[in-house]
């Protein structure tokens, strides 16, 4: 996944400008990002404080090594049944 310009507390920073009052097109505007963008960040990060996108972004990292693993050994237990097999 390609890296955000804007780290999380940039980004609940501007949601919280928008929630404020400020227009979105004003919030967009001053930040340099689409509408669009402003919006799937705000249904991303939504309600989240800065701490909550910290746990979500740690959460998310250490899932995604959690899988790598398990693919890692599923694949070593393919490839020892296949040895144990063929003998």
């Amino acid at each position: 996944m390609r890296k955000s310009r804007f780290t999380e507390a940039q980004i609940i920073g501007m949601i919280k400008e928008q929630e404020a009052g400020m227009p979105t097109a004003e919030v967009c505007r001053r930040h340099g990002l689409s509408p669009a963008t402003f919006y799937k960040l705000k249904a991303r990060y939504g309600g989240m404080e800065v701490s909550d996108a910290v746990k979500l972004k740690t959460l998310t990292d250490e899932n995604a090594k959690l899988k790598r693993l398990l693919a890692d050994t599923m694949l070593d237990n393919v490839v020892l049944k296949d040895l144990l097999g063929k003998n």
